[in-house]
């Protein structure tokens, strides 16, 4: 499939969407409006119980502190990057677990390398570091208006593996998800703001503008899909027309890479839990002798 490693059924959709390494991708060859032959309350149901056992997965990590994940969302305008932070995440303990947002890059920023103002943002050992937008905006916005030249942004792709490479030998996990709309969709979600007093903030009159470039940002993420998903550091085709499919999917993916760390977190903390009470009982033999 494209460079897409296929999955037998639904349950094995966290491979259904993983790009493969040195794979060249057609995003038209790929269908947004998957839900893995799931009804709406199947779907549903799955999703609770996956949220669920990733908010139990997120603080044994972060009690263990032995790794750190980064998880990187882009998309087109209207792919529901913002909805996917509050779903997927929305039984982790906030104190484990940050969001940075890229925006246009300040004074400050541009006066370093591109990746300068992202490192800051990776995630320590036991934090999840959410990206909404990263630095992949660095070979997408910027070609697509040509706010540099090929030159110079065709170089970046080398420097995004050997960055990502970097994170994954530091204990961290990266796991990035293109949340894939249909054209059609980002249309009909762009008028229903308009009509939706509580989603009143989101309008933008740039959103229209962009979307003229639809076909040029195709190409860009092709490319960077297809040269940027590594062995270390995968990328996940999402089919996202479906909110809450491409919610559960999101959460599965995640959930299916961490459950094989579970025991040996269990097993750090069993560690130090026993060499605590040990140190406790030391501790009160003190106290009760003097």
């Amino acid at each position: 499939m494209n460079g897409i490693v296929s999955g037998e059924s639904w349950r094995a959709m966290t491979n259904g969407f993983k790009v493969k390494p040195g794979s060249s991708v057609d995003l038209s060859k790929t269908d947004p409006n998957g839900n893995g032959g799931l009804t709406r309350a199947e779907g549903d149901a799955r999703y609770i119980e996956l949220a669920r056992e990733l908010g139990e997965l997120q603080e044994l990590m972060y009690a263990a502190q032995t790794l750190g994940v980064l998880v990187v969302f882009q998309g087109l305008d209207t792919s529901g990057k913002d909805g996917a932070i509050r779903g997927v995440f929305r039984d982790v303990d906030p104190q484990g677990c940050k969001v940075a947002s890229f925006k246009v890059p300040t004074p400050l920023e541009i006066g370093h390398d591109f990746l300068w103002r992202v490192h800051q943002h990776t995630p320590e050992r036991g934090i999840f570091s959410v990206f909404n937008r990263s630095h992949y905006e660095d070979v997408l916005v910027v070609r697509v208006h040509e706010l540099v030249p090929e030159r110079v942004w065709s170089k970046r792709f080398d420097h995004i593996n050997a960055f990502e490479k970097l994170l994954s030998d530091s204990n961290t996990l990266v796991i990035k998800f293109f949340l894939n709309i249909s054209k059609e969709e980002q249309e009909q979600r762009l008028l229903d703001r308009e009509h939706d007093i509580a989603k009143a903030w989101k309008l933008s009159a740039a959103d229209w503008v962009e979307r003229r470039s639809w076909e040029k940002y195709m190409t860009a993420y092709e490319d960077a899909l297809s040269k940027c998903s590594t062995d270390n550091a995968p990328w996940y085709i999402i089919p996202s027309n479906s909110k809450r499919y491409r919610n559960m999917i999101i959460t599965e993916t995640l959930v299916e890479l961490l459950r094989p760390y579970r025991q040996s977190w269990l097993k750090e903390l069993e560690a130090r839990g026993e060499a605590e009470l040990k140190a406790i009982k030391e501790a009160r033999a003190g106290r009760t002798s003097s």
